[in-house]
Parts: C-alpha cells; structure tokens; sequence
C-alpha cells in the first residue's frame, strides 16, 4: 500500500512505495519488455529510414556503432529482466498464504498479503472501517483501534492521504484526530507513531507504517503489504534543533493527542 478505497465496491492498486518482490513485479516485468520491444522496433525502422534518406552522411552516426549500442542495450534489459525474475521466484518459493500471520507490535499481528494489489476484503469492527485486507493502511488503523482504542474521523482515503499538507508541525490533523509532525520536526519519532510516506510514479497511493524501535540515531518501523519485509530501520537525524528521518519520501508521522 497501503491503501483505502473511498467506496465498497470501488477497487484500486496499493503498494509499498519501494519494496517487496512477488507477483506483481512479474506483472511489471511484462509490461516493460512489451514497452522495450516497442522502443527498439521504433529505433530500428529510425534507422533504416535514416539510412535510406542517407542523412548519416551529414550527421556522421557509425551505423555499426548504432547496431552494437542496441544489442548492449537488449543484453542489459535482458540481465535485468533475469535479476528480478530470479529474486521474484525466490521470493514466492517461500509459500506463505494469504492471511497468514508474520509479524506482531503489542499484540496486533501483522497478515501476509500476498500481491501487493491483492484485497480480501473490508475489515469492519462495530460498523467502524478498519480498511482493506491486508493493505498497509489496514494493519495501522488495526494497530490503533486495538491499541489505543482510537477510531479516526475520516476513516477513508489512501496512505499518503494521512498526512495533511498546510498544517503547522504538532497541529491536529482533524481527519484522524492525531497530532501531526513534519519531516522535520522539533518532537523525535516515538514507538507507536504513524509514519507517513508519500506517493511515487511506480506507487501514487503511498504507503504508512508504524514506528516500532526509536534510538538517537535510527527508527524501526513495521508494515504490513511488503510481502515478507515486515521491518525497516531508517536513519534519524537531529539538525537544526529538529529531527529528520533521512528518506525524502517520508512525509511525516502522526501520534495520539495526549
């Protein structure tokens, strides 16, 4: 994710914003090739044409350097295609199922998600909308209904929808009735924060997670549809009298008003 849809029935794509190998990739991995022999049959009749007009004469291209430029650029994609078919395999050998349990903070279990787009439908406690299984914005608003008894006004929107821009550092971010800090900020990370990340050309929805482990040096955060990648330590840095988690995708973190 990592997202939430704004209707029952209306179903979106959700991801980590840089992580997890299953499924999906393959998916990927088609479409790109499908692009890249597009490109390379478009640069080959480019060529041609520009051989046959003979405007290499005035432009000086070295045919034969042209075609050599294509083949290493094939033998490249190729290997690429290869690395991330390989870890993908790896990846699902492990065999885990859907709704499997592979993690826990205070109890409240991380679940197996399988394809990061995957839905297994609508996680509802006493009419309040925990969000989609098992996307990453269902396992924070999860952590928080049962650890802190906490619903949130706006129980909708994607991961990255979590933060609301145009708010002051500490403000209270009405949506989720939570206090909400910038990247950077003057209050440090603490466990059981909400962290915030925002979208990216390969995943526009963003991704959230929960801050498990805090030293004056580094934050760990647990996350749910990530395939098995379950935690992830950041470096934290304090400049300027201000703390900074160093990843420019992290927009900033949210915590219960006290």
């Amino acid at each position: 994710s990592w997202l939430e849809h704004l209707t029952v029935n209306q179903r979106v794509l959700g991801s980590s914003p840089r992580r997890g190998a299953n499924k999906a990739i393959s998916k990927e991995v088609a479409f790109l090739f499908f692009i890249s022999y597009l490109v390379l049959l478009t640069i080959r009749i480019l060529i041609d044409i520009i051989i046959s007009s003979q405007f290499l004469l005035y432009i000086k291209i070295n045919y034969t350097f042209m075609k050599k430029l294509l083949v290493a650029f094939v033998f490249l994609f190729f290997v690429t295609t290869v690395l991330i078919a390989s870890g993908n395999k790896r990846f699902n050998s492990q065999h885990f199922k859907v709704g499997q349990k592979i993690d826990s903070l205070n109890g409240i279990y991380v679940y197996y998600n399988g394809d990061m787009d995957n839905v297994s439908g609508r996680n509802m406690q006493n009419g309040y909308n925990l969000g989609l299984k098992y996307q990453c914005v269902e396992y924070v608003k999860r952590y928080y209904y049962w650890h802190y008894n906490h619903k949130m006004p706006n129980s909708y929107g994607h991961a990255k929808d979590f933060f609301e821009d145009g708010l002051k550092d500490g403000e209270l971010n009405k949506d989720r009735n939570l206090s909400q800090y910038t990247n950077k900020s003057t209050s440090k990370p603490e466990i059981g924060d909400l962290i915030v990340f925002d979208g990216n050309v390969f995943n526009p929805y963003g991704h959230v997670a929960i801050v498990s482990k805090v030293s004056n040096d580094e934050i760990e955060i647990i996350q749910q549809n990530v395939g098995t990648t379950t935690r992830e330590n950041y470096t934290l840095k304090k400049q300027s009298n201000k703390w900074y988690i160093n990843d420019s995708a992290i927009l900033g973190w949210l915590r219960k008003c006290p």
